[in-house]
């Protein structure tokens, strides 16, 4: 952001200088300081989609780790249910409640709506992060083409200072409209 600034502030400082004699290079010195301005707002929808996408991955990615330890510990009591039942003993009813309660704890493992932390309630939660996290992803794009549109008006707009092209100045007005107004779109959830 720190760049674009900076390039914006270069463009503004040479129209003001060629500003002394042109009054049109004053409208066009408004207009980057217009862009510039969308141009910071557009920087920073796209650094918080940046942080929700980094967010969100972490946080997917925590919850395919639970949902695998809860796979791997699910699975251990399952096989020392099946390895005490296949032991001599296993009707006595100590064993037998040994083996019963191994096998319940592997069940609550796998489906624990009261708790909310079985590996289908893990998997849901998880796609839910993903789905958040990709959401995030795809705004931070949005982000990164209003940004590089809103970049490349104001070297538009300043070409037409020194080239005295007035169609540049337009070019650069228009294409920063457009994308100031898509950004807008953008952070409000219209466009996705």
């Amino acid at each position: 952001m720190a760049n674009s600034v900076e390039m914006a502030t270069e463009s503004i400082e040479h129209v003001e200088h060629a500003a002394h004699a042109d009054t049109g290079a004053r409208k066009v010195a408004l207009l980057i300081a217009a862009l510039a301005a969308a141009l910071a707002l557009c920087e920073m929808g796209e650094k918080a989609a940046q942080n929700s996408y980094l967010t969100h991955h972490i946080q997917a990615s925590d919850d395919w780790a639970q949902f695998q330890a809860k796979t791997i510990r699910m699975n251990m009591f399952a096989i020392q249910a099946d390895m005490l039942g296949s032991l001599p003993n296993a009707a006595e009813p100590a064993q037998a409640k040994k083996i019963t309660d191994a096998r319940a704890t592997s069940t609550r493992m796998n489906d624990d709506p009261e708790a909310g932390n079985g590996r289908k309630q893990m998997t849901v939660k998880a796609q839910a992060s993903e789905r958040l996290r990709d959401d995030a992803f795809h705004v931070y794009h949005l982000f990164e083409r209003v940004v590089s549109a809103l970049q490349l008006s104001i070297v538009l707009a300043s070409v037409s200072v020194v080239t005295r092209v007035k169609q540049l100045a337009w070019a650069g007005g228009i294409l920063g409209g457009g994308a100031a107004i898509y950004g807008a779109l953008v952070a409000l959830h219209i466009v996705h």
